[in-house]
Parts: structure tokens; C-alpha cells; sequence
């Protein structure tokens, strides 16, 4: 889904995250916050997988070494930018096992080598201080962040304008 790889006529094809909003505007939830894009892909979608964790990726590592076909990783890191959640390694893990996207409420590193993956990539925030590995956090909590609800299984879909979670799965996107 890498919106910079379409022609212009099949990226205008295709909706916006403004365009389900306008849709189905009593079924969306709008994230509140503001989040910065960083993978090689501008907008992503699928159905959301999530890990709760606060300064250590240990789980975020074991989650993108499963198959994320069709699937949305969202890490509540808590919000905190003092050290990243994914790193070049772990996004090129998630790259190769064909996830969609990850959204981090928190903090990403490796700027450069982000943006050259094919991967929809939002985050908070990015700091070059990678995190502590101590085996904690939890794999498929329902996450409350930025005035949202993520259930796994919900969907998730995010673009240069927002990041928008409905339900159920949406046409068009």
C-alpha cells in the first residue's frame, strides 16, 4: 500500500481516511492525536493486532516475527518518547512477514532506513535510544489512547490525515 508507488490516477481512485469519516462518520473513531509517518508507505490498513508495553519492545519483537498479512500492529508504549519502540530491525521483521502497518504511541529510531520500507509506519515521535530488553508487556490487551479504543480484530486505517479504527472492515480504502 505504498500511496508514493501509485500513479496519480489510481492513488485518486482509491479514499482517504477523510472520505470514511465523511461515510461512516457514526461508526469511526478519529484518533485525537497527532501522528508523524515514517514508514516508505503513507497509509496502511487492517485489522489491528496490539501489544502494551513501556520502554521495551520485547513483545513488539515477537509479535512481528509472526504472519501479519492484512494486519495493523498498534504498540501503546504509553506516550513516551525517551526511547523507541521500533527500530530498522523490527520494522524490516514486520516488512517481511507482510504486516500492514504499526502505529507506536511512543517513539520510533532509524528515520533513514523507515522510510525505505514498504510499511505504513506512525508514531508519536523518534528518539535514537533504543529500548531496554527485559520481557515485558502484554500481547492483545483492548488499548485506550489518544481518545480511541483498539480492540484487536477491530480495523484500523491511517493516511497523512489521521488515524481512524472502525469495527468493522471499510470498502475503498
Amino acid at each position: 500500500m505504498n500511496a508514493a508507488a501509485d500513479t496519480p490516477e489510481q492513488y485518486s481512485m482509491r479514499k482517504t481516511t477523510c472520505d470514511l469519516c465523511d461515510e461512516h462518520e457514526s461508526l469511526v473513531q478519529v484518533a485525537e492525536l497527532e501522528f508523524r509517518s515514517y514508514g516508505g508507505a503513507t497509509r496502511c490498513c487492517g485489522r489491528i493486532e496490539t501489544i502494551q508495553c513501556h520502554e521495551d519492545n520485547s513483545r513488539v519483537r515477537d509479535c512481528v516475527d509472526t504472519d501479519g498479512r492484512g494486519k495493523v500492529l498498534v504498540i501503546d508504549g504509553g506516550g513516551s518518547l525517551r526511547r523507541s519502540l521500533l527500530g530498522d530491525q523490527l520494522a524490516a521483521k514486520a516488512t517481511s512477514n507482510g504486516w500492514a502497518g504499526i502505529l507506536v504511541y511512543g517513539a520510533v529510531r532509524d528515520l533513514d532506513a523507515l522510510a525505505g520500507l514498504a510499511i505504513g509506519i506512525f508514531a508519536l515521535g523518534h528518539v535514537p535510544l533504543r529500548t531496554a530488553k527485559k520481557g515485558i508487556g502484554e500481547w492483545g490487551k483492548v488499548l485506550r489512547f489518544a481518545g480511541v479504543t483498539f480492540a484487536p480484530g477491530a480495523h484500523l486505517y491511517a493516511d497523512l490525515n489521521g488515524i481512524v479504527v472502525s469495527p468493522r472492515a471499510l470498502e475503498g480504502f
